[in-house]
């Protein structure tokens, strides 16, 4: 039996248990705006447990208060056959968004996935590295079901036989309406357990529906100064001396550096993993640890958490792993407690107490032919199928844990997350190479409460490298990946001056990135995120035919085109990239003045623009009254306590008001209130001339800006 097979079958049984045995949840409010409705007999662990974050509940009450958004009673539910199934009641025109990390596509209505951890294989069927159980609706709330299983979604594609708004049944041979997939008036999912938590999330607006979901898991992470500045993952065998030659390489060139990635190569064994460092290439990792940091650099580590048989921690794990290994290495069940104790002491021995300041987490998403099967069998008894879902979320919270007991930020890298995972400080990436679908990704991440970064590896000629780096630098983590061919900034001559001023652009905005990440932790604002989440952003309804010959294609149907090429950076920057062989786009701006970021030139409207752009520029437009504070373009980031100078632009002719925010850079104190939020202010003056102003310092709380200058970009 196929897949295709298996899917209307589950569709059928939906549609006949529903309609006879259906029961509509009760839910209770559990934060303003936020509701939980209990299906069954939930199981013991699910996503939210696996995370382990508290909810902000504080920072979700500021959102205000909010009615249901949902028609109550077409929201239905039913146990069947040890398996709960659900129903969530669609409209007309009502646009989907969410579903996990998808690469390709950004609407998710008329689609059938299943949630499954694994590495993207090049389509968007649920099988992804962050396969996030939440979808949020253009009408303004959100559905996030908490069940660490695989969960099957049938988003607006399967007609009910009961449904008060079945279509009409017509004749493919007389009728030109006739569609190959028919108007459906639900999302209805099946989970494979006998009981499950669901949540609602009000808006009123799809943008305060991801908030009050971010806030819920925790908010988002806020990292340290340090890892919004570049980063440089070099070769797999580099040894110590390379690694230092590499730091030295950018400095001599005007790069900036922030923090280099160690490759499997650091350690004495990988694929499985000893966590151990190879004395070969670092006879002394203490030293050298302490004379990268000398030089402003910090580490971070590749590892998967597969445990080889060298390995001292071999042993000490001993019962406390799976039936099955992966390549030849033990699996911890990180579910247990005294497995993860015996992971971290290993890792803050040998790598965290030298000084190492993060991780790179490979290997935790999937690859069926190699990962632990469905069969195996876990100490804790807890399913292979639930490690899979939420492996990747064990490892990012007890890394962040460790990290927070020593009052440290990280920063790192991870191949799998999911729902709960907002507030780990850590950014998918994957082998998957299309930059036009990493650019999918970063918009689909905002939908997800994940973060992704389109890093750069290699590129075949100077121009796709251009385009690669200007979409990293306007992304959460700007990285190039050299780890197989040794590629560098100025590997291209014939842009090395363009790569060089883009960089130190990434280091100019830090003030803004980090002050969009603090929104991002604080009030749950994605930092990166679709035009679907701005206000004002109105994607024309485009239908076009796929494979229009309808002889080679029977089959073909009408779809809305989407906007997936274009992003918000933060409150203020729309980021339009460029592909290679592309000199030329066009743009959907949002209804208000918006103004290139460069020139301070008015751009348009809520309208389209074309536009044409050397290799020198990414498009980027700010909104009326945008504020964009930069500071100098240096080569790592301001360390605690170093104070840096300000240039604050305006874009715009009305008034402007902005929330910078500062702390130390670098610790958890924030946590602890010991942060501040300076209001910047751009207004006329007496005369009708533009003028900024900036509020001081509170007394006791973190200061670290020097002088402040103001550029009024608009003429």
């Amino acid at each position: 039996m196929n897949f295709k097979t298996l899917q209307f079958l589950a569709i059928l049984l939906i549609g006949i248990t529903l309609s006879s045995n259906a029961q509509n949840p009760v839910w209770d409010i559990v934060a303003p705006g936020v509701w939980k409705a209990t299906v069954g007999t939930p199981e013991k662990y699910d996503l939210l447990k696996a995370a382990g974050v508290q909810p902000n509940v504080d920072a979700i009450t500021k959102l205000g208060k909010a009615e249901f958004p949902i028609p109550i009673k077409e929201i239905v539910a039913e146990i069947s056959d040890g398996k709960t199934l659900l129903r969530f009641p669609l409209v007309k025109e009502e646009q989907l968004y969410g579903f996990g990390l998808n690469f390709k596509t950004v609407q998710q209505r008329g689609k059938i996935l299943q949630l499954h951890v694994d590495h993207y294989g090049g389509s968007d069927n649920g099988r992804t590295h962050s396969p996030t159980p939440f979808y949020v609706s253009d009408l303004g709330y959100g559905v996030f079901v908490n069940s660490a299983r695989y969960i099957t979604v049938y988003a607006g594609t399967a007609v009910r036989k009961d449904s008060p708004n079945a279509p009409e049944p017509l004749d493919r041979n007389t009728n030109k309406k006739w569609d190959a997939q028919p108007y459906s008036d639900a999302v209805e999912m099946l989970v494979p357990a006998a009981g499950v938590e669901i949540y609602v999330f009000a808006g009123p607006t799809a943008l305060d529906a991801v908030r009050r979901f971010n806030l819920f898991n925790g908010g988002g992470c806020l990292p340290p100064r340090w890892g919004l500045g570049f980063t440089q993952r070099v070769r797999s065998l580099f040894k110590d001396s390379e690694v230092i030659a590499e730091a030295k390489a950018f400095a001599e060139k005007g790069y900036p550096l922030d923090f280099i990635g160690l490759e499997p190569g650091w350690q004495s064994k990988s694929y499985p993993c000893t966590f151990e460092w190879d004395k070969t290439r670092f006879p002394d990792p203490a030293g050298f640890v302490k004379t990268m940091r000398e030089m402003g650099i910090r580490l971070n580590l590749w590892t998967n958490p597969f445990v080889s048989p060298a390995s001292q921690l071999y042993q000490k794990l001993d019962k406390l792993v799976g039936s099955h290994t992966v390549w030849g290495g033990i699996v911890p069940d990180l579910t247990m407690p005294e497995a993860r104790k015996a992971v971290l002491d290993q890792l803050d021995k040998n790598q965290i107490s030298l000084g190492v300041s993060g991780y790179k987490i490979d290997e935790c998403d999937g690859y069926d032919r190699w990962l632990w099967p469905d069969v195996a069998k876990f100490p804790s008894g807890n399913s292979a199928e639930q490690l899979r879902q939420t492996y990747g979320l064990l490892l990012q919270k007890m890394t962040t844990d460790l990290y927070r007991e020593k009052n440290t930020r990280t920063f790192g890298l991870v191949r799998a997350s999911n729902a709960g995972g907002s507030s780990f400080p850590y950014v998918i990436y994957n082998d998957y190479y299309s930059h036009e679908d990493f650019i999918t990704a970063l918009i689909n991440s905002s939908f997800s409460g994940v973060l992704w970064t389109p890093e750069v590896r290699g590129s075949k000629t100077g121009e796709e490298w251009i385009r690669r780096m200007q979409t990293v630098c306007f992304s959460p983590m700007a990285m190039i990946n050299a780890w197989s061919d040794g590629t560098k900034p100025w590997s291209f001559p014939e842009v090395e001056k363009e790569v060089k001023e883009l960089a130190l652009l990434r280091m100019r905005l830090m003030p803004y990135f980090y002050s969009e990440f603090a929104k991002y932790h604080f009030e749950g604002t994605p930092p990166f995120r679709g035009m679907n989440l701005e206000n004002g952003f109105n994607a024309k309804a485009v239908t076009e035919l796929k494979n229009a010959n309808l002889s080679e294609n029977p089959y073909a149907e009408a779809v809305t085109k989407e906007i997936k090429n274009q992003y918000m950076a933060g409150e203020y920057l729309l980021v339009a990239p460029l592909f290679k062989g592309q000199s030329e786009r066009e743009i959907i701006l949002p209804k208000g003045n918006w103004y290139d970021f460069y020139t301070g030139k008015l751009a348009g409207n809520g309208e389209v623009i074309k536009i044409k752009c050397g290799l020198d520029k990414i498009p980027v437009f700010v909104k009326e009254g945008g504020i964009i504070p930069m500071m100098p373009p240096l080569l790592h980031a301001p360390a605690t306590g170093e104070k840096y100078d300000l240039e604050i632009r305006f874009y715009g002719n009305q008034s402007g008001k902005y929330q910078l925010y500062d702390d130390d850079g670098e610790t958890f104190d924030y946590e602890r209130g010991l942060f501040s939020w300076r209001e910047v202010s751009v207004a006329p003056d007496k005369k009708g001339k533009l003028a900024g102003s900036i509020s001081k310092a509170e007394k006791g709380k973190p200061d670290n800006i020097g002088k402040v200058s103001w550029k009024m970009m608009t003429e």
